[in-house]
This record gives structure tokens, sequence and C-alpha cells, in this order.
């Protein structure tokens, strides 16, 4: 066991502290125990894991299977950051782990990667027995204060500690969910360090919308299904949902990264949602044009355009409908929504900003504090949805834990 008071560590391992029991930090705690060091997990929570195991809750997305060069594309300014932990611990390397864990995975229709169970909660339980097996321990409920002299500032419920490391990682997480336990108070810590982070904005997140109160009453809550989204030059495929003060959903984080730049540049940004692809804006208004003549425009949109009470109410928003079948059509097929700001950071799924590139070097070890390593999304990269955030959390905490056993093996280390 690891003594908290006096930083010694059992056995002859040296003592590597990781700050940080999400999927980066325990991935590198078993890689690290598994070679003989001294790993003690510190966690601000009462327990491990979980924004991990909030992810799990609607299906544990591990990764995708989509081809390599379109996989790395979606880290987009970050690849030169993230590309080599990810082609050393890839997909299939991530999907065999999760199988030697009891937890063999499976391909959604959506080349999405998730475990069999579909869910976190067996997959953590594995991995924390073998971690148990590995001799790693945990020391909860000490929140990371700093650097001193000496070693690691803890606030725990005993009062302020102290402890000290051969090397340390940092995996704390990003800004999104605080109550989980990523709440981006290492941020302050690290600048005063003279370390760069670039700011914590929110990421696969959702935007604020003025919507009418005819539309908040009637239609918060409601998903629109089978959509495209066109906003800020891209497009993307899938569902959203409305809420009571704004929109949300798999299509708009797809685009949220492009969107939450068009919106700081220029203060707002307007989408256009394509409420029924499955016709061409001429079939549709062919067939409107045979509507009935003297039809309400309610059942218009329901019966002929093919629309859900909720994308009815989202074409009515823009103004008065069109009496031109085609412009009608038009509409239907680029319903406007003016986007006026992001959702929280508290709300997003995940956060963009972080310890910069520069900063850290090829085993992302911070050049100005030698043996401290970062990994996950403490650094300065977003990705979206769909298993990219998941991959590379855990090829940078493998990364960075191969950068601790260079870093500690070398001989010229002290």
């Amino acid at each position: 066991m690891f003594d908290t008071e006096s930083g010694r560590g059992v056995g002859n391992g040296l003592r590597v502290h990781i700050v940080g029991g999400g999927p980066a930090g325990l991935i590198a705690a078993e890689m690290l125990a598994g070679r003989g060091f001294a790993v003690t997990v510190f966690e601000r929570m009462p327990s491990p894991a979980r924004k991990f195991l909030m992810a799990g809750r609607g299906g544990l997305n591990l990764t995708h299977t989509e081809p390599f060069p379109a996989f790395l594309r979606r880290y987009a300014q970050a690849q030169d950051l993230l590309s080599p932990a990810i082609e050393a611990f890839s997909p299939r390397r991530l999907r065999a782990w999760s199988r030697d864990l009891g937890e063999p995975t499976f391909v959604g229709s959506s080349r999405r990667v998730f475990p069999r169970s579909y869910k976190a909660t067996p997959l953590l339980r594995a991995w924390l027995k073998r971690l148990d097996t590995l001799g790693v321990s945990f020391a909860f409920r000490h929140e990371w204060l700093g650097f001193s002299p000496q070693g690691l500032r803890f606030a725990t419920p005993d009062g302020e500690q102290i402890v000290a490391a051969d090397a340390t990682l940092l995996a704390l997480g990003g800004g999104s969910w605080p109550r989980l336990g990523s709440d981006g108070s290492w941020v302050d810590v690290l600048r005063g360090e003279g370390i760069t982070v670039a700011d914590l904005r929110p990421s696969n997140c959702g935007f604020t919308v003025a919507w009418s109160d005819i539309l908040r009453k009637r239609a918060a809550g409601e998903p629109l299904k089978r959509i495209a989204v066109t906003g800020a030059g891209l497009t993307a495929n899938g569902e959203a949902l409305i809420t009571e003060t704004g929109i949300e959903g798999g299509v708009i984080y797809a685009l949220s990264a492009a969107l939450r730049d068009a919106i700081d540049r220029d203060g707002e940004t307007t989408i256009h949602i394509d409420l029924q692809t499955s016709m061409s804006v001429a079939e549709l208004a062919w067939r409107l044009e045979r509507a009935r003549s003297g039809q309400s425009a309610s059942t218009t949109l329901r019966k002929i355009a093919g629309l859900s009470p909720a994308a009815a109410l989202l074409v009515r928003e823009s103004g008065p409908l069109p009496s031109s079948p085609a412009a009608l059509a038009a509409l239907i097929k680029a319903a406007p929504v003016r986007l006026t700001g992001t959702q929280p950071l508290a709300r997003a799924i995940s956060s963009a900003g972080g310890v910069v590139h520069a900063e850290v070097d090829d085993d992302y070890m911070l050049r100005k504090r030698p043996g401290v390593f970062v990994a996950g999304e403490m650094l300065d990269w977003e990705a979206p949805t769909g298993g990219y955030l998941l991959q590379a959390t855990f090829a940078t905490g493998v990364a960075a834990a191969e950068g601790i056993m260079r870093f500690l093996e070398s001989p010229d280390q002290p």
C-alpha cells in the first residue's frame, strides 16, 4: 500500500503518482504497475471514472472503425499532437484490451464500437479488479492544489498533504460535467507555473436559440429525426433535440466546433435544417402543388410534406408560410435557425482547449516541469462524438505511461 504522508512506496518500484482517475489515468496506471512501478492514483471524487460511467449510460462508444486516415482527420488541428499515440494504441488495440477484460466488442450499424454489455459498469468493474491485482493504490477525496518544492500538494479530508514521487502524470480531464470530477481548476494552477493553457471551451455542445413562445411551449423536448444540418460551411446528417433554450443532439454536436468558432467570431451564426431528407426540393414542390384546395397549412405540412409536429413548428418560426409550393418546399429543405451562443461548458459533452502542443515533448512531458506528464482532455484537442473522444483519451494515457517509463529508466535520470 501507499503511505500518503511519507510518500514511500512498497517494494523496489519507483513511485509514480497519477492525478485523475479517469480513463487516461487508469490506463496509464495499468501499464506502469504492470512494469513494476509503484503507482498511486489520486482522485478528488469518492470513486474513479465517474464521467466514463456517465458516458456509458446510453451505450459506451469506445472507438470507431472508419478507415484510419479519415479517423485521424477527425482531430483536425490536433492531428500532429495525437497521431503518434493513436497509431501506437489504435482502435484495434483498444478493442483487444476490452476483450482481455472480458468485454468483447461489436461494431454497430454506424461503425461505432461498443462493448458486448453496451455499458461501462462491467468493463470498469473488471478494470478496477485488474488494477487491484497489479497493486495500484487509490487515494480518493484528494484534490490537487499544485506543486511544492517537496512534491504535489493535495487538499484532503485530513487537511493539506504533500507527497513526492519519481514521476507524475496529470490526467485531470477537461472542464465539462464538473460535478463528475473534471472541473478545469487545474488551468490556473498550470498557468501559474508559466505553462500556456488554451481557454477551455464547450465542445460537442448545444446552442442557444431565441425560440418563439409557441415553439418553446409546444416543441421543447421533441426530437427532429432524419434531418440534415448545414452551417459554417459544413453539413451533417442525424438527429437533433429542441430544448427550451436552444437545440442540441448528435447532428449539432458534429458541427459544434465550427459553429462555436463562427459565433465567437461573429457573435451569432445561422444553420439551415433540411427537415425532409427523403425528397429533393423539386419532388417536394411537386407533391405540395397537388395538395387539396382549402386544406389547412398544418395538414399540408403533416400529410403532404411528412413533417412531425415539431418540424412543422420549426418551419413556421421564420414567419408566414410562403404561398408558392416551390418556395415552401425550399423552406422545408433549408429552415433557418439563428444560433446566438453556445450552451455552458458544464453541459457540454467534452471541452476544447488545454495544455498547448508546444508545452509538451513527444512523450507528453511538460517541458517546463521535467518528470511531469499530461494526458487526456487536459491537452489541447477536441473531436466529435462517435468513439473519437475515448480513443484519444486512452491513447494519450498509454503514450504518457510509455514516456514515464523511458524517463525513469533512462540512465541520465537520478
